[in-house]
């Protein structure tokens, strides 16, 4: 087995020379170039299985390199005397263990970056906390701090220890800070104690020659902490001494002048200078600068501290989603007014920023953003009542250029500008009391810029006029009733303005802005048919946004105050028609709903004569709406209405957004009721919602839906040209062309261009929680903004916000006690330099999970095509193949990945945050679309997700291939959704029965029956009941169908498998598993018969066919398989492969036989079951029935150290498991036996979840699937070329004895007297540490044959034994992140496994 990616937390930061970033993920060492982007360059697998927690560089020196390096792309290079390059020495260390490794970057371009191994792995006896580099030896010597008080001095060029030393006060530390200078003797240790103390003493103070029992005393003692501390930084400049500490603080210390020539120990009575609180959890990493403190911790933020503003918070730099910031690096002090700052998550993700330093800080604070705020002094007359932001729609313009306008009760316009307070138009008696007011500044022909005001009033009077010239403006008439909105919109080059009037009817005008012969602005208005909004209480429209189709024309979405969604297509809609839209619209409500509409039918009538003959005077048709989706929002009302890509958001006041489509009918519908609207139905088109975000607790009223600008990826080449505006101007003229495309791509309803055509995009939500205006992130799960304004009812304008992208700041304009306030000074400049400026900063790599990841799921492969000019970052050719997997985690979200197997390289497709808990299961039913095979370009599943609170989700994904991005995307629809107090809620008997416990969960998930738009799904509990559920897509329902507490204990885990016998009959069986050990298995076959008919006729809960003991405690995972017998045996056999809490692999065969009669026990496919046609009294005959007994039954005591959590079935009778052990294990099922076929440590903690499925790798394609993870090519199934001593006393921890049930398979293949346990220790080589061996060659450049890697071996062996292709199976491991692992032939037999091990330790002898 062998890394293909990986996602782990990031637990080191570093770095270097202002010019490369290094980071730490799991053993994987990677390096960053800065400029003129960041991107990744190069990754290195250094610490085999330990995880890396510091990486500490040598002084660079121009040397040449005479050895062979890594290079960015995997590959080994010969660098000769010729080539010159920047070298960097890096020690790196972690756990136990610690190595030295060397950068090479070319001079010449500073691009060509390559790795180089300089020694073995060294193991320590204890935990490294800290490394040192001794700069005044010419040897390679480090100073390693370890976890109890101790400090080495390691050589390691020989790779021995020279001198050890221990702290008087021998406890455990939780950090440790090495300062250290020429010498041993000039060492400084400063450790954090489990105590909560600092602990400061002098390893090299003393001849050890002279008493060897020596230990150093303490020299100096700090208290003050209340928690162990995590972190510890030194400032020599100023003698300051930071802590990072469990208790939520950082303290600063003044102990003065430390370590230096001699070993100074500072002040004798060091004081705390200083006690900083603000993190909200635990505080991992400080950082301390000249003027500023960095610190970072458990709450996922990155506070920078002013230490000359009295230690106030002045940025928080927040990016990761849940689980904390785990690393911390802040680049040095070059003298330079800004520096870079990263940090790294334990979702995995890495974001860089830039922070500028503290003397050269302009009042950027960030709390003036949630605590100070400007009053901008309206002038006294009158009361302001609406404030607009004009100027912005200049994207060159910024936060300082722009200008504000108010409207005040007295019907007067001011505009606000350069600080000064300017009188625009002053409105007649009409316009006082009452006003609403929008603006918009939109470009004339030669580019000029000119805002444009409209102002409605009561009596339907609107005053339009632009803002330079106030006196060319245009009154406009809006019915004669009250104006209750206006909107202005525009669409490619037109301009739209509607006026919501009276009576349901929206006046629209069209308005062209252009220069007289007098050089004036002069406006030409030309009325368009008004829209019509269906009858409700509070009718009048609140958002519209207009979209251009190529076949449609103009189509126009709005929002109503009634909450209700509405489209309209301009010009084509009768009145007849729109008579029977309305009637389907109306059939569409229900409950109280619809019958408020019958009240107010009446009134309507009258309303509607009224419309008609003011529709006579203006000589227009009115435009109905072609489709309703009513009161979608809830009674508050839609506040607006955005497109991006394709598709439509909404926001409204019962704090939902909503995602949706517009959509054409099918044609069969109108066919079908054979009336003669059917032609005219035929194109008809309808609104579609997709899914619906909820906001954060507590924020309801949302105002609007801001999209996050696509971030860079940092893989891709094709984002040379950098972060300027001209890039995004391109990036979203793109954009616009691409609307184009798929709205044309819509009409023409392709099926196979539908799913590619709207991808969602990542967006914040803009609303009011409590008394603040936030804009909140949903998938982080963070403030990104936040100012306190006092709530909703009031007018307010955001900057920006006529892109509708969040740019990562942003400034707030609004209205509270007839002042007008601003959140950021208006002669400011907002905009920091570049992206990584912003407040998400630049996301080097994106996190997945910040919590752990509790399942998994592969949904299948997609296939794209690549264009030549885009450079690939994968194997060579035009295909790229991507696995697409959706993950679960404690963080209650959803997570679908694209993982791209040869390069390793990961993309977020989408992220799904509907769970109110952990997710615990998830399933999914899959089928490609548009080619034949398991490779296609498009994949459409049926998602089924399950968790705490006993909630289950139910979504559509549609996987395409983005031919822009030139990666796989993906859009989540909302299916369905239950919860089972929901279901007590709606029961007619209730007060009879127990309400369920709300802290049921779903264990496990299993699809039972299926088809391609619904399932027969069986759930295991933690009540101890196991319950069936039919999930159907078309119905948009999930339907609880039967439940059993058989088990009467939590049920952990259910399997389902298929059988059929000789005639065709189709059986089913479902296997449950709970925690006193036993498998229950249960005939399904019946209850799939009620599913397909009705539910109603549901039986008495079943009992299982067959109770099988497996196991002392919980069953925490199983795996089945069905193996067909002759026809003279009859029946079949069922082995269920099980894994628990007693670390056991447990192998059941089950033999079944079939009823004599099966025509009438079965079924003839699911597909053909019919919903009447079979009647019950049939289905329920028990001489029908499956007979089942317990044939054999094998045991692995110690199949893992620890509870064994998952456990998936690869190939046939090839088991693949994993434990909290972080070991995954390979196991040949045989007759009578189980065969141990190799293991592999993994890189991922506390692993819960397990995919795995199989794929095929062709011979040549060996060399291009090799990644940066060179050094864990030592590690594989077979070949592994180390010694058996090195084995044995690696691999102790590993070894397995089959135990209980004697391994004769195993032993019969082991000649000569082999024991078993071979197997095993050859099959878990990745504990071994291969220093002797491994550590040599990678010293030696590896230049011996030995130091080949075992990929390339296993090549040449299969090329010597015929293999031209091996089956390669992959293992996808889930917990504290994943890791995405090959195996390699995973079709050999155990016979072939230990003849090909054989063979191999004969070459090696």
């Amino acid at each position: 087995m062998e890394t293909a990616a990986l996602v782990a937390p990031v637990t080191a930061l570093e770095f270097l020379q202002g010019a490369f970033l290094l980071t730490g993920e799991g053993p994987v060492l990677t390096v960053y170039t800065l400029q003129p982007h960041p991107k990744a360059r190069a990754s290195l697998s250094v610490l085999q299985h330990y995880r890396i927690h510091g990486i500490r560089p040598r002084s660079p020196a121009s040397v040449p390199a005479q050895s062979s390096a890594t290079g960015a792309d995997g590959q080994k290079k010969e660098l000769g005397s010729t080539s010159q390059s920047s070298v960097y020495d890096l020690a790196v260390f972690g756990g136990k263990a610690v190595r030295l490794v060397r950068l090479h970057v070319g001079l010449q371009d500073g691009e060509h970056l390559c790795w180089e191994v300089l020694g073995p792995l060294m193991e320590l006896q204890d935990w490294a906390l800290d490394v040192r580099w001794l700069s005044g030896d010419k040897r390679s010597l480090l100073c390693v701090a370890v976890a109890h008080n101790s400090a080495l001095l390691l050589d390691v060029t020989a790779g021995t220890a020279l001198v050890q030393c221990s702290c008087l006060e021998g406890c455990l530390l939780y950090s440790a800070l090495c300062l250290v200078h020429e010498s041993w003797a000039d060492t400084v240790l400063v450790g954090g104690t489990v105590f909560n103390q600092l602990v400061l003493w002098k390893p090299g103070g003393r001849d050890r020659s002279s008493d060897a029992e020596y230990k150093a005393p303490v020299e100096r003692r700090l208290l003050g902490h209340s928690g162990v501390i995590f972190s510890i930084s030194y400032l020599q400049e100023k003698g300051w001494l930071a802590s990072a500490s469990d208790d939520r603080s950082v303290r600063v210390w003044g102990v003065g002048s430390l370590g230096g020539p001699g070993g100074k120990c500072g002040d004798q009575n060091p004081t705390c200078l200083r006690i900083l609180y603000g993190h909200q959890a635990r505080v991992f990493s400080v950082c301390l600068s000249t003027g500023q403190v960095f610190s970072a911790g458990e709450d996922g933020a990155c506070l920078v501290w002013d230490w000359a503003g009295g230690g106030k918070i002045v940025r928080t730099l927040k990016g990761h989603r849940a689980g904390g910031v785990r690393a911390l690096a802040v680049s040095e002090d070059t003298g330079g007014e800004e520096r870079w700052v990263a940090t790294g998550g334990a979702d995995g993700g890495v974001r860089l920023w830039r922070v500028e330093r503290s003397d050269e800080r302009k009042e950027r604070m960030e709390e003036a953003v949630t605590e100070k705020l400007c009053d901008l002094k309206f002038p006294d007359e009158g009361l302001p009542k609406v404030v607009c932001i004009t100027g912005e729609q200049d994207e060159n313009a910024s936060w300082s250029q722009s200008k504000f306008v108010v409207c005040s009760d007295r019907g007067i316009v001011y505009q606000y500008s350069d600080g000064q307070w300017e009188m625009v138009w002053r409105g007649t008696a009409e316009f006082q009391s009452y006003c609403v007011m929008e603006t918009i500044t939109v470009s004339v022909k030669d580019s000029t810029m000119v805002s444009l005001c409209a102002v409605g009033n009561l009596s339907g009077s609107i005053q339009l006029f632009p803002m330079s010239h106030p006196q060319g403006g245009i009154l406009l008439t809006g019915g004669s009733g009250k104006i209750h909105s206006l909107i202005w919109q525009e669409a490619k080059d037109s301009l739209y303005l509607l006026a919501s009037g009276s009576e349901g009817l929206v006046y629209r005008w069209y308005v062209e802005v252009k220069w007289d012969e007098n050089i004036s602005l002069a406006l030409n208005v030309s009325p368009l048919p008004p829209f019509l909004l269906p009858p409700c209480a509070k009718r009048w429209l609140t958002a519209a946004v207009c979209l251009r189709s190529m076949s449609q024309g103009l189509l126009w979405v709005c929002g109503d105050r009634r909450g209700s969604l509405l489209l309209f297509q301009e010009g084509g809609t009768l009145e007849q028609k729109a008579g029977v839209d309305k009637k389907m619209d109306e059939g569409s409500l229900t409950g109280r709903e619809q019958i408020a509409d019958e009240k107010l039918e009446g009134e309507e009538n009258g309303s509607e004569r009224m419309e008609e003959r003011e529709r006579k005077e203006v000589g227009e048709l009115m435009l109905h709406p072609l489709s309703c989706l009513f009161g979608v929002h809830g009674k508050q009302g839609v506040t607006s209405v955005c497109e991006y890509q394709g598709l439509l958001y909404s926001a409204g006041r019962d704090g939902s957004v909503r995602v949706f489509r517009v959509r054409p009918t099918a044609a069969e519908k109108p066919d079908q009721k054979g009336n003669g609207e059917s032609v005219e139905k035929k194109g008809r088109l309808q609104l579609e919602v997709l899914r619906v975000q909820r906001a954060c607790k507590g924020m309801e009223w949302l105002e609007r839906v801001l999209i996050l600008e696509r971030e860079i990826p940092v893989e891709e080449e094709e984002e040379e040209e950098g972060l300027s505006e001209n890039h995004y101007k391109t990036k979203k003229h793109n954009l616009t062309v691409k609307l184009k495309v798929t709205e044309g791509g819509k009409d023409e309803g392709t099926s196979g261009g539908e799913e590619n055509k709207g991808r969602e995009a990542r967006f914040a939500i803009a609303g009011f929680h409590a008394v603040h205006f936030v804009v909140w992130d949903p998938v982080r799960q963070e403030r990104l903004l936040a100012v306190p304004c006092g709530g909703g009812h009031r007018s307010w304008s955001l900057w920006p916000s006529h892109k509708g992208v969040w740019p990562g700041y942003g400034a707030l304009v609004f209205i509270k006690q007839g002042a007008v306030l601003a959140s950021q000074p208006p002669g400011k400049t907002l905009s920091w330099a570049g992206k990584a400026g912003m407040t998400e900063g630049w996301g080097l790599r994106e996190g997945v999970h910040g919590r752990g990841i509790g399942c998994v799921c592969r949904l299948g492969r997609i296939r794209g095509i690549r264009n030549e000019i885009q450079p690939t970052s994968g194997p060579e050719g035009e295909e790229d193949h991507w696995e697409i997997v959706v993950t679960g985690g404690e963080d209650t979200s959803l997570t679908v990945l694209a993982v791209h197997p040869d390069s390793g390289s990961i993309k977020v497709l989408s992220v799904i945050t509907d769970h109110i808990s952990s997710v615990r299961t998830v399933t999914a039913i899959t089928c490609p679309e548009g080619a034949s095979g398991n490779q296609s370009q498009s994949l459409s599943a049926l998602l089924v997700s399950a968790g705490g609170r006993a909630q289950m989700q139910c979504y559509r994904l549609l996987i395409g291939w983005d031919t822009q991005r030139l990666v796989p995307s993906c859009q989540v629809i909302q299916v369905a959704g239950h919860r089972l107090d929901d279901q007590w809620e709606r029961r007619r008997n209730r007060h009879k029965t127990v309400k369920m416990d709300p802290e049921t969960r779903y264990m496990s998930v299993v699809v039972v029956d299926e088809r391609t738009d619904c399932g027969l799904l069986a759930l295991a509990c933690s009540d101890g009941a196991l319950r069936l559920f039919s999930v159907s897509e078309v119905k948009r329902r999930i339907d609880l169908l039967w439940e059993t507490f058989h088990h009467q204990r939590c049920v952990l885990s259910v399997a389902a498998c298929s059988l059929e016998d000789d005639k065709g009959n189709r059986y089913k069986l479902l296997f449950s598993a709970a925690t006193d050990g036993k498998i229950a298995v249960w005939d399904l076959t019946e209850a799939s018969f009620l599913w397909a008919g009705t539910s109603s006729n549901a039986p008495t809960p079943l009992i299982p066919c067959l109770d099988v003991p497996a196991h002392q405690s919980g069953v925490n995972s199983l795996a089945v398989w069905v193996e067909k017998l002759g026809q003279q045996q009859g029946g079949c056999l069922v082995t269920v492969a099980s894994g628990g809490d007693d670390g056991q692999l447990t192998v059941s065969t089950i033999r079944v036989q079939y009823p004599e009669d099966g025509e009438t026990g079965g079924s003839r496919g699911f597909s053909q079951i019919s919903e009447s046609l079979i009647p019950l009294q049939t289905q329920l005959k028990p001489s029908n029935q499956l007979h089942l007994y317990l044939q054999s039954q094998s045991h692995i005591l110690l199949a893992h150290a620890a509870p064994l959590t998952a456990l998936k079935l690869l190939g046939p009778t090839l088991v693949v498991s994993t434990s909290s052990d972080q070991r995954v294990c390979l196991w040949r099922i045989g007759s009578t036996s189980i065969s141990h076929m190799g293991a592999q440590c993994s890189h991922i903690a506390d692993a819960a979840g397990l995919a795995v499925w199989e794929g095929q790798m062709l011979e040549e394609g060996d060399k291009k699937r090799k990644t940066g993870f060179e050094c864990e090519l030592e590690i594989a199934v077979w070949g592994v070329k180390g010694s058996q001593t090195g084995l044995k006393t690696t691999c102790k921890t590993a070894e397995h004895k089959t135990g209980g049930t004697p391994n004769k398979e195993a032993g019969d293949e082991a000649e000569g007297g082999e024991p078993v346990e071979a197997v095993s220790k050859t099959g878990d080589p990745v504990c071994q540490n291969s220093d002797e061996k491994g550590g040599e060659t990678a010293g030696e450049h590896r230049n011996q044959t030995e130091s080949d890697s075992v990929g390339k071996t296993e090549s040449e062996v299969n090329t010597e034994t015929g293999f031209r292709s091996e089956k390669t199976g992959w293992v996808l491991v889930c917990g504290q992140g994943f890791q995405l692992l090959r195996v390699r032939n995973i079709e050999m037999d155990s016979e072939d496994w230990m003849r090909k091990r054989r063979g191999e330790t004969t070459e090696l002898k």
